[in-house]
């Protein structure tokens, strides 16, 4: 799914095209798409402005103001769209009078006002997704700050000192690699990233967190956000489905140093890559640079 190198480079691809936008009506093609506030939906968000479009973890979020409040600063008393793209969900902006895809789950139609003078423009956002395991929730902010998801969520790792991640980190009981994919630790982080920040860091995923030289956790914050800058910069990362909001695929999978290479020989060694199961999902390493304490 998506981590978040991929949902930024989507809100930095879609925020342009959106923001500003008068919200006309919502089309719900498929129900179970929207998880939570479908009356929110269909009755409020028809005459509201898309004041901002941002990411907290993994989720995109279009705020919504309405208009005349102005853009700008938190709003309370905005209304929330969180989306989960889960495995397949998209976003992509049609011209009037597109018709929906084969995937296309939820449907946004907008005014936006003509630059230079001109005529107002009317687009439709479409959110698609194939395997429909992505939702909406609608929210306003009492109820979204109050969602335990949200509420639980980890500190945001490009926004973080390193030392603060580290002591995050070494709070944890259990394997490194699973602190790295608990949003509750650190928040937009998923199995790609973990493994190339493990590697770079030269730690054995399978590593107590808690055991680890806090001075070595510190190193390991300094590579994630390294690497999670480096793959927003190429856009993130395709492995099947992901494409930004222009439908881009992301160039960082041919950085990859370990994920997804079992097998194969190590960029740093030569070693071969070695590949176990950790919190259930697959994990990527070299026994020789990552050595097992």
């Amino acid at each position: 799914m998506p981590e978040l190198p991929e949902v930024e480079t989507i809100v930095s691809t879609l925020a342009p095209q959106i923001v500003g936008g008068l919200m006309e009506n919502v089309e719900i093609l498929l129900p179970r798409s929207v998880q939570a506030g479908a009356d929110l939906l269909e009755k409020n968000v028809p005459g509201m402005r898309v004041k901002r479009v941002f990411r907290r973890a993994k989720l995109l979020v279009l705020e919504l103001e309405q208009p005349g409040s102005g853009l700008g600063g938190v709003g309370k008393s905005s209304l929330y769209l969180v989306f989960h793209l889960k495995m397949t969900g998209r976003f992509f902006v049609h011209p009037a009078g597109t018709a929906p895809l084969k995937h296309t789950r939820l449907i946004f139609n907008l005014l936006q006002a003509g630059a230079n003078g001109r005529r107002p423009v009317r687009q439709r956002l479409f959110f698609d997704d194939m395997r429909t395991f992505g939702y909406c929730r609608a929210f306003y902010w009492p109820e979204l700050a109050e969602w335990s998801f949200w509420a639980g969520l980890g500190p945001e790792p490009l926004e973080t000192p390193s030392k603060d991640l580290a002591e995050c980190f070494k709070k944890r009981g259990n394997s490194i690699k699973s602190a790295l994919l608990d949003q509750r630790t650190v928040a937009g982080v998923g199995n790609i990233y973990a493994d190339e920040a493990l590697f770079m860091a030269k730690i054995h995923p399978a590593a107590k967190a808690s055991s680890l030289p806090l001075e070595k956790l510190i190193e390991l914050a300094e590579h994630l956000k390294a690497i999670l800058l480096r793959s927003i910069a190429e856009c993130g990362s395709s492995i099947r489905d992901y494409r930004d909001a222009h439908g881009n695929a992301g160039a960082f999978q041919n950085c990859f140093n370990v994920y997804g290479r079992k097998g194969q020989a190590c960029v740093a060694c030569g070693a071969e890559l070695e590949g176990v199961k950790i919190a259930g999902r697959s994990t990527v390493f070299c026994p020789n640079c990552q050595p097992r304490a």
